[in-house]
C-alpha cells in the first residue's frame, strides 16, 4: 500500500526585514543622550559666578602699568626664575623617568586622558556661557559681537565636548574661538585664553576614540606633539595672567587682598609684609609654574607642588574657583598622568628638532588627519 503524502503546508508571508541598525551607532545615540542630559544639569548647576584669578572675585582694572614691573627687584625675580627653570631642566636629564615610581600606576590612564581632558574643557565651557563669560574671565559676553549667539556657540561646544563624539571638529572649532577673543578684546584677552586654545590643540592631535571611555592606542608622535601643544598654551597663559593681573596690574592684586585678607598666607605665620610685597611674590609663583610647565621638566613633582596654592585658594572661594580652574587641573592631571608612565614620560618635555619639523608633515598627510584608533584590549592568555 503506497503512503499518502502529507498535505504541502502554505508557506508564510514574507516579512520584510527591519533595517539593521549599527550596534556603534545605537551606543553613541545613547552615550550623546545621557551626556547631554548630564550636560543641561551641570549648566543648571553651575549658574553662580564662577570665576578664575583675581577678575573672577574683584572689578577689573586696565592694568599696563609697567613702571611697577621696571624696577630691580621684579626684575631680578624674573632672573630668577628663568635660571631656575634652566637648572630645573637641567637636573631633570640626570634623573630616572618617571621620577616618582611611586605614582607609576597613574600611567595606566594615559589612553583615556584625551577624554577626561575633553570633559574638564567642556564643563569650563558651559560655566563660562553661563556666566556670561568668553573664554577667559576678563571678556564678558556683553563685549563680544552678537553676545548671544556667542554664548550659546559656547555652551553647544561645552556639551559636544562632554559627549565624547567625533570630538577633533569640535576642538578646531574651541581654538578657532580663541582669534575672536583677540578682536573683541585685544591680544591680552586672547594670551590670557591661551590655555584653552592649548587644550584644544591637544584634542585636535590626540582626539579620544569611539572605543569604550574614549580609548586611545599609544602613538608616540601624536602623543609628543599634542603635549607641546598643551604646555605651550597653559604656560602662556599662566605667565600672561603674571603679568595682566599682577606685575602691570597692582592695582587690581591690591584690591583682591584687600578684600579676601585671608588670601595673605605671610600674616598666618605672623609676618607683617606690606601688599606690594605680596603681590610680587604672588607673581613671580605663577611666573614659575608657567616656566616650569612650559619646560615639562621632573612633571610628577611639578604638578605636586603646583596643586598646592590652587587648591589652598578653594578653601576660601569654594566651587567658584573649582569651576575656574578645571582646564587648569585637566592639564596638570594630562601632565601628571603621562609623566608617570614609562613609555611617555619623556614626551613630556620634548622639544621638537630639525627632523621633528620635517616629520611633522605626516601628521598633516591624510593618514594623520584620521581620528586615532582605539587601545586594544590586551588578550587574555590561557
Amino acid at each position: 500500500m503506497t503512503p499518502t503524502a502529507a498535505p504541502a503546508v502554505p508557506a508564510a508571508p514574507a516579512v520584510p526585514a527591519r533595517p539593521a541598525v549599527r550596534p556603534a551607532a545605537r551606543r553613541h545615540l545613547r552615550r550623546a543622550t545621557r551626556t547631554a542630559a548630564v550636560a543641561a544639569a551641570l549648566v543648571a548647576g553651575t549658574a553662580v559666578p564662577a570665576s578664575a584669578h583675581e577678575r573672577w572675585f574683584t572689578e577689573s582694572t586696565d592694568g599696563g602699568e609697567w613702571s611697577f614691573y621696571l624696577r630691580p627687584l621684579p626684575l631680578a625675580l624674573t632672573a630668577a626664575v628663568v635660571l631656575v627653570a634652566l637648572v630645573w631642566r637641567r637636573v631633570a636629564g640626570r634623573l630616572p623617568r618617571p621620577e616618582l615610581r611611586v605614582l607609576q600606576p597613574l600611567g595606566r590612564l594615559a589612553p583615556f586622558l584625551p577624554r577626561l581632558l575633553a570633559v574638564h574643557l567642556g564643563v569650563s565651557l558651559l560655566a563660562y556661557a553661563v556666566t556670561g563669560r568668553f573664554l577667559t574671565p576678563s571678556t564678558h559676553l556683553d563685549d563680544v559681537p552678537g553676545a548671544a549667539v556667542a554664548g550659546v556657540v559656547e555652551a553647544l561646544l561645552g556639551i559636544w565636548l562632554i559627549t565624547g563624539v567625533r570630538l577633533r571638529a569640535a576642538a578646531v572649532l574651541v581654538a578657532l574661538l580663541g582669534p575672536a577673543t583677540a578682536v573683541t578684546s585685544g591680544p591680552v584677552a586672547l594670551l590670557e585664553a591661551a590655555d584653552v586654545v592649548g587644550i584644544a590643540a591637544f584634542l585636535a592631535v590626540l582626539p579620544p576614540s569611539d572605543g569604550t571611555f574614549g580609548r586611545v592606542a599609544p602613538d608616540p608622535v601624536r602623543e609628543r606633539w599634542a603635549l607641546l601643544a598643551l604646555r605651550v598654551g597653559v604656560a602662556t597663559a599662566l605667565v600672561t595672567l603674571a603679568f595682566s593681573e599682577k606685575f602691570t596690574n597692582p592695582e587690581l592684586a591690591r584690591d583682591t587682598l584687600a578684600a579676601y585678607p585671608q588670601l595673605d598666607v605671610f600674616a598666618l605665620v605672623g609676618l607683617d609684609v606690606p601688599a606690594d610685597a605680596f603681590v610680587l611674590v604672588a607673581a613671580t609663583v605663577e611666573l614659575l609654574f608657567g616656566a616650569l610647565v612650559l619646560s615639562g621638566a621632573l612633571p610628577q613633582v611639578a604638578v605636586l607642588v603646583a596643586m598646592v596654592p590652587f587648591n589652598a585658594t578653594l578653601l576660601i572661594f569654594g566651587t567658584t574657583e573649582a569651576i575656574g580652574h578645571l582646564p587648569v587641573y585637566g592639564v596638570f592631571l594630562t601632565l601628571l598622568v603621562y609623566g608617570s608612565h614609562p613609555a611617555t614620560a619623556a614626551a613630556v618635555s620634548w622639544l621638537p628638532g630639525r627632523q621633528d619639523l620635517r616629520d611633522l608633515r605626516d601628521l598633516r598627510g591624510r593618514r594623520g588627519l584620521r581620528a586615532p584608533r582605539p587601545a586594544a584590549r590586551p588578550r587574555a592568555t590561557v
